[in-house]
């Protein structure tokens, strides 16, 4: 009798362990992936591509659990989470990029894109792909080149109709030492900030306005603690798709190539998602009740920001800022 009951509790463990490790492989391997803003955003848009494409692309193996709206963390926590291997996957913004990855600052160079097809065309060309080579000396494997959209200036204090009204606004910017020279060089008094503090800053007053995409505009309902818009469109802000070494290390060949691809088809979706909330961004930002400049003058910009110019000639050399230009 105990002979036929350990027997019918051995064969009860080991049915178990194989359920579990048959529901552990049909669940697939957990990748953490973090990122700014909430799930209907950009941001969201290229994370839920990406997690489809990977989970097909190598037939459920592994499975993305998304933390949006800064759930792990601002962007630098992220990025060094993924040097330490802590966080699988992150989507984030050059503007907190450029303190690891110094020479992705020069996409944060105002005015340097004449358009979003000019700088699409720089982002998927050889410049784009050499600088995503680059981030593995720095700890981070990058993946694909996903898009924000221009960046606009928002504030509460009055509109801006051209550089004299932003002497002394206290602007929020990205940790991102070129805004931060730009803004000053303007007359702005620019307020490096993560992004989860930017919306009590805003609302306690302790800065007066901020700049970003449309697409972040709408995504986190910016009109809700800023009164004025000027479409400014004076920085192109691409996204990042990035991985762990640590985790990247783990996978075999086809499994970079199934994440990697993945990644290019978050890209897609993020431009995708751009292009739509471009069209109606500045009329739901009208319709809830902010009021906007739509056109500034560029070339007055441009001037003022000259002192600026030659300063990221040095750090960047006018070589690589030409080759840029060039592109068609």
């Amino acid at each position: 009798m105990r002979m036929i009951r350990r027997t019918f509790v051995a064969t009860a463990v080991a049915a178990t362990a194989a359920l579990t490790a048959g529901t552990a492989f049909a669940q697939g391997k957990e990748v953490k992936i973090g990122y700014a803003l909430a799930v209907n955003s950009h941001y969201g848009a290229a994370a839920n591509a990406w997690a489809e494409g990977v989970e097909k692309g190598t037939n459920g193996a592994y499975k993305f659990k998304q933390f949006p709206a800064s759930a792990l963390g601002g962007e630098r926590e992220l990025i060094e989470g993924l040097q330490l291997g802590t966080v699988e996957a992150a989507i984030v913004s050059t503007g907190a990029l450029s303190n690891f990855v110094p020479d992705v600052g020069v996409v944060d160079i105002p005015f340097l894109f004449r358009d979003t097809q000019h700088a699409r065309a720089v982002m998927d060309g050889a410049f784009g792909q050499d600088l995503l080579a680059k981030f593995q000396k720095r700890g981070l494997i990058a993946l694909a080149w996903g898009e924000q959209g221009f960046r606009h200036l928002s504030n509460n204090k009055h509109a801006v109709n051209g550089v004299p009204d932003l002497k002394g606004l206290k602007i929020r910017v990205t940790e991102n030492p070129v805004h931060i020279t730009a803004f000053r060089t303007l007359g702005a008094s620019p307020t490096p900030m993560s992004w989860p503090e930017v919306i009590g800053a805003l609302q306690q007053g302790t800065i007066d306005g901020q700049e970003n995409p449309i697409s972040v505009l709408v995504s986190a309902k910016l009109w809700q603690v800023q009164k004025h818009l000027t479409l400014t469109s004076h920085v192109y802000a691409p996204m990042a798709l990035i991985v762990s070494p640590s985790f990247w290390g783990s996978l075999n060949a086809a499994q970079k190539t199934a994440f990697t691809e993945a990644a290019k088809k978050g890209a897609l979706a993020s431009r995708a998602f751009v292009d739509n909330v471009e069209k109606k961004g500045v009329e739901e930002a009208k319709a809830n009740g902010m009021k906007v400049v739509e056109k500034v003058d560029q070339t007055a910009f441009r001037t003022a920001l000259e002192p600026a110019y030659k300063e990221y000639a040095k750090k960047f050399g006018q070589k690589t800022l030409d080759s840029i230009t060039a592109v068609k």
